[in-house]
């Protein structure tokens, strides 16, 4: 009797479980991505930085992709483009100043409208919430390292203790064991504020990182003579535009010993509002450091040459950039764990990226904006076990456009028919004959502003790179992305590439027509974007005070 009782039971809840299954067999989806990290700047890419095994295992899973790209190198449009899946000039989120346009329909919305749970932890930076979330925790703006502040969708907004990566990943790893409903897919976005200027790693890496060497960039002393204006004239150089106090950490009243200006108006004060955050362990900890770091600079800065202080101040951003990478990567990997020991493997979709890519002293950068290679590109990894290939790689042409669509078709929604992107399922599922792009279009804005990198839009396919910079100038440059991969030299007037330029003239025009781009909608974005500025007071560059 006792024996067909117990049968009698495991029948029902097998039962149970069966009548469950249709909605279970949507995958959940958790879309990983931190803040300017370079595809330079994780192993399974290239190991000669730094050792990321944890991101690395999303690509042992999965598929990694060598030539995914955005669509507008920077922060917040990237994040528009993302959750509309349509390019910047239709969702209207052109630069980061002004708020998203919440009239815009996102794909959380739709997952969330059809039966997903939904959840955001982490940076969002759209000046307003999100929309589309049961729960959400985010920083306000671009957030701080240390004890940020968060608000939320349901406690106001409250400061934590702590290491900002550590913590996203506390509230998230919460949510997947007290908040998540087992009988219901979900979507979680988990979304670092790391590696983001002013790059403050975690006490536990500071001693570590700033002991490091890391191998210079070629490109480290570029002189941008095989380029036109736009290379020339931005302001994005490790040694001339970068903050002595907030970016490499020399002490301000360090900068005032040796005579160094604060250039900028606000490097110190960028300073004292991160490491002003620090409780007294914290500050301790971050002085037992950093003071050796400034009395060593103390000592060597009179016998400096210029070199010498470009390949010094390379060192100590490399040091700062990648140590904020060592906690992403360990906490990505406490987010794997989690999944392979509460069987949520099997089932999901893991998506890691950034919001773009990042210069780590190529070309003498830092930032992004442009469309060369390492801004313009960006770290793509998914891994959805059972679907996709352990292991894989694609080279063909995806870009962050495509993921609202790819979500929705893996959760079997309707794709809204104003989506730009197209669906990665195809390349995901081994069925890559599906795929036809063979170009991807590129349009940035945010000139004049910070970093000086002019407006410019541009048509990118696997051999070459069509580039026009306008506005203030009238420029063309022409890469061979194929013989010419560090896009060093502008070959639009070389006579032997006259019919690849004339043939990328004509793609170029008609992908602006595909989508709804144009000279005319380009002149009407930067009145209004002029006409905000003037009104809000932004820096504007002295010929463009009218």
């Amino acid at each position: 009797m006792k024996n067909h009782f117990l049968t009698l039971l495991t029948a029902l809840i097998l039962f149970s479980c069966k009548e469950k299954e249709p909605s279970s067999q949507r995958p959940n989806i958790i879309f990983i991505m931190s803040d300017d990290h370079a595809y330079q700047a994780i192993s399974a890419y290239d190991n000669r930085l730094i050792e990321t095994p944890n991101i690395d295992r999303i690509a042992k899973l999965g598929m990694l992709f060598t030539n995914a790209s955005v669509t507008n190198s920077i922060c917040a449009p990237s994040r528009a483009t993302i959750l509309t899946g349509k390019h910047t000039h239709i969702n209207g989120k052109t630069d980061n100043h002004f708020p998203f346009d919440t009239t815009n329909v996102t794909f959380p919305q739709l997952l969330q409208e059809g039966g997903y749970q939904t959840a955001m932890f982490g940076k969002l930076h759209f000046g307003n919430n999100p929309k589309g979330f049961d729960q959400f925790k985010i920083l306000p703006g671009q957030g701080a390292y240390y004890n940020p502040t968060f608000i939320t969708k349901n406690d106001g907004t409250y400061d934590v203790e702590g290491y900002v990566t550590d913590i996203i990943t506390d509230m998230t790893l919460d949510w997947l064991e007290n908040e998540r409903k087992a009988d219901q897919p979900f979507f979680l976005a988990y979304l670092h504020k790391a590696p983001h200027r002013e790059w403050l790693p975690a006490e536990r890496h500071i001693a570590e990182y700033t002991q490091k060497k890391f191998p210079e960039p070629a490109t480290l002393f570029d002189d941008y003579s095989g380029r036109g204006t736009a290379a020339k004239e931005a302001e994005m150089n490790i040694l001339h535009h970068m903050n002595w106090a907030g970016d490499s950490k020399v002490y301000p009243e360090v900068m005032d010993q040796l005579g160094i200006p604060d250039a900028s108006g606000w490097d110190k004060g960028a300073f004292q509002r991160e490491v002003g955050r620090m409780n007294p362990s914290q500050r301790a900890n971050w002085d037992k450091v950093f003071k050796g770091v400034n009395e060593d600079f103390i000592k060597a800065f009179p016998d400096m040459s210029e070199e010498d202080k470009m390949r010094w101040r390379y060192q100590r951003y490399m040091q700062d950039y990648l140590g904020t990478i060592a906690s992403v990567d360990e906490n990505v990997g406490r987010v794997l764990d989690y999944l392979e020991a509460n069987g949520l493997m099997e089932n999901t979709i893991i998506v890691y990226t950034s919001d773009q890519g990042f210069y780590l002293g190529e070309h003498g950068w830092f930032d992004k904006r442009f469309v060369y290679d390492e801004s313009f590109k960006t770290p793509l990894l998914i891994a959805w076990p059972g679907k996709v290939k352990a292991g894989s790689r694609s080279d063909e042409l995806v870009q962050n456009l495509d993921f609202a669509q790819t979500f929705l078709e893996a959760a079997g929604i309707p794709q809204p028919e104003d989506m730009q992107g197209e669906s990665l399922i195809p390349l995901l599922t081994g069925q890559s004959e599906k795929w036809t792009r063979d170009a991807v279009y590129y349009h940035y804005y945010e000139y004049p502003s910070i970093h000086m990198v002019k407006r410019h839009y541009a048509i990118v396919t696997k051999e070459y790179k069509l580039i026009h910079f306008y506005y203030d100038v009238d420029e063309w440059e022409l890469f061979d992305r194929v013989n010419d991969p560090q896009e060093m030299k502008n070959v639009y007037n070389d006579p032997s590439y006259a019919e690849i330029r004339k043939k990328l003239h004509k793609d170029l025009e008609e992908i602006r027509k595909k989508y709804g781009d144009s000279s005319e909608i380009s002149q009407k974005l930067l009145e209004e974007y002029l006409d905000k500025l003037r009104a809000s007071g932004e820096r504007l560059a002295p010929s463009f005070k009218k």
